[in-house]
């Protein structure tokens, strides 16, 4: 490969393809994440519909054992909470 070649298409030309990124976090993770990023923007509606999504996805029998499962229902528990006072800013005030 010619040196223009190298500046033209950058150094990695010719270089086998890395693996793909891992995904690092659980999708009910990214899940809660954008439950907070709506509650975030007041969009309390979507946020309904991810809290209602990823309760199903943690109230489902699961294929194998999960370890983490008591956590996730604290999560889920704290998310309603959330929405609730968002959606009930008076009863935050008593």
């Amino acid at each position: 490969m010619s040196d223009e070649d190298r500046d033209r298409f950058g150094s990695d030309v010719g270089r086998a393809a890395s693996p793909p990124p891992r995904h690092t976090r659980r999708l009910s993770d990214k899940i809660l994440i954008a439950f907070h990023h709506a509650c975030d923007q007041g969009d309390y509606e979507v946020a309904e519909d991810l809290l209602r999504i990823l309760e199903m996805m943690l109230t489902r029998r699961p294929v194998s054992p999960d370890v983490n499962r008591r956590k996730n229902m604290e999560s889920l528990v704290a998310a309603h909470e959330r929405l609730w006072l968002l959606r009930h800013p008076e009863a935050n005030e008593k």
